[in-house]
Parts: C-alpha cells; structure tokens; sequence
C-alpha cells in the first residue's frame, strides 16, 4: 500500500515538473480542460483565403451563439462563459484573424469593417443563416457593425464592454494613450503583471510559471498586436451612426470598474438602439465572461428569455 501511494506521490511530482518546465503543455492542458468542461471541440475552415480555428459545442439543431474575442485576445476567452450555454445552444467561439491560431498575414487588414464581413462569410460558410452574436472589446465593435450591416441574419445582439463609442467619461485608457501610452500592448514581459491588473478587477488565479510564459508569448506578439491597434485607430469606424440601423433586441453589459472602456458608454448607446437592455455588474473590469462567467452567463440567458428567443434553430 505505502509502495503505491509512494509511485503515485512520484509520478504526481513528475508530472508537475514536466508541466513546470513545460509551460507551454500547462496552458495547453488548461484550456483543453476549459474547453471540454464547456462541451467545446475545437474545428478549423478557410474562408478568403484565412484558416480560421474556433471552438464549437452544444446542440447542432439549436440556435447558434456567435461569439467574439476583443483586441489581443482569442477564442480561449470564452470557455468558461461558454459553458452555461452549450446545453441549449449551437456555441461557435472564433480565433479572429490575425489572433489565435487562425491565419494572421501582414499583408491584410485587421480593421473592425473587414472582420465583421470575413465573419459574416464565415457564418454563411457554416450553412448558418440566422444566429445571435456576442462580443466583448473591440469583438463587441465588430458584433455590432455585424447587426447593422446584416440585419436579416442577426436574432440578437450581445455587447459586453464592446468599443465603437466615444463615453461621456473617458477611459484610463483613452486617457494613457493621449499621453503616448498603450497598457494592451507589451514593452517587456514585467508589464504582464501590470496589464492583468488593468483588464481585471478579481485576477483569476495563475500559476507564477504560466504567468510568465503568458508574458513571453505577449511580448512575440507585441509588434503584430500594435500594428493592428494602429489599423484599428486608423480605420476606425464610429458605431454612434450604425447603432440605429440594429433591429435586433441588445443587450449591454459592462463592468462598473472597466478602466479600458468606460461603462458610461452605455448613456451613448442606449438611446440609438431599438431594442436596448441594460445590464451592469458591480466590481468588475473589461471582460467580465472571464472574471464572472456565471453571473454574465445567466444575464445574457435571462436576456435571451425576455426577448422570446427559441432555443430551436432558425438557419
């Protein structure tokens, strides 16, 4: 018996330091944990010319949830939040190009216009005609230009601390940029810490070697993310003149301490759009499907609910 558990202490130890020396095999365990807890494969198709890799789960006859990472993130953002829908609802959580595993030439435009109709095909690509559409950051941004511009194929619209609008109260962030700052974008891998501490209110918890390897894999990336920030603020498309053209019920959600994108946004949005609900979690920050996916999960069902919306396909 003590022989046993002494091979089992043993290889538990083992394995720990593979991982720990292995930081990469630790994240890969992580999110394929996230991923399969959320009922979610992972699936790739090209479209123009881009491989794109998404996640996918839940009933392939329900309705399908579209869901849409924010700047210098992926689909890795929404297992979590992901989780308390792929009972009900087809989930597809995309890698935008230029994120993620999905292609990202230098060659092409990131802007959020571009994005909105490489998704747009996508879905079409899929066979889906109809489905709701979720998005946080600038995911949210492109979310909304996909309503407007595509109205008969959008059931519904989720906007969660989405850009696009210029706030009553400007952001941390529009303030640092003034002031030739950009916190979402890496100088060295000693502002990781510094930039969890601007995305979140409640840091999820991270193991100091993952946190590191995040901060290095951050930092490769840092040149090509502030290239495609600078197309963002280059090609920028405001939504103020877009939101009316939405016809689908919207919700929009924020955290109350988002420092990258002030919730006072929503005074701007609200009065354009048809269909407007209001939803506003106390102590969070800027992405609050990973700091509280719960409580966000079941305000967007209860959204969802209100507006009447089948769970059976309407493709």
């Amino acid at each position: 018996m003590k022989k046993a558990l002494l091979a089992l202490l043993l290889a538990i130890a083992v394995a720990a330091g593979v991982l720990y020396a292995f930081p990469s095999t630790l994240l890969a365990t992580a999110q394929y944990v996230e991923s399969a807890r959320a009922r979610l494969s992972t699936n790739s198709l090209q479209v123009d010319d881009l491989d794109i890799t998404y996640y996918e789960g839940g009933p392939d006859k329900a309705q399908t949830i579209l869901l849409i990472h924010g700047f210098g993130a992926d689909k890795s953002n929404w297992p979590r939040f992901a989780r308390f829908l792929t009972q009900d609802y087809h989930v597809i959580a995309v890698d935008l190009p230029g994120f993620g595993d999905s292609s990202k030439p230098a060659n092409i435009s990131y802007d959020v216009g571009t994005q909105a109709e490489r998704l747009a095909d996508f879905m079409r690509e899929q066979g889906i005609g109809r489905f709701h559409v979720v998005g946080n950051s600038m995911g949210g941004h492109i979310a909304a230009l996909l309503a407007a511009r595509h109205p008969q194929e959008v059931l519904s619209v989720g906007l969660f601390d989405n850009a696009g609008v210029i706030a009553p109260h400007p952001s941390e962030l529009f303030e640092r940029l003034k002031n030739g700052e950009n916190p979402l974008v890496l100088r060295s891998v000693d502002d990781f810490p510094a930039l969890l501490d601007f995305v979140f209110v409640q840091k999820p918890p991270l193991p100091s070697r993952l946190q590191d390897y995040l901060a290095e894999r951050a930092l490769e990336r840092s040149a090509f993310n502030g290239m495609v920030f600078q197309q963002l603020r280059e090609r920028y498309i405001p939504l103020e003149p877009e939101l009316p053209k939405i016809t689908a019920p919207t919700l929009l959600l924020w955290g109350d301490r988002d420092r990258v994108l002030d919730v006072s946004s929503i005074d701007v949005m609200k009065p354009l759009l048809k269909k407007p609900s209001v939803a506003i979690l106390r102590d969070c920050g800027h992405v609050p499907m990973i700091e509280r996916p719960e409580e966000t999960a079941r305000l967007y069902l209860d959204f969802l609910q209100r507006n009447h919306a089948p769970v059976t396909a309407s493709n």
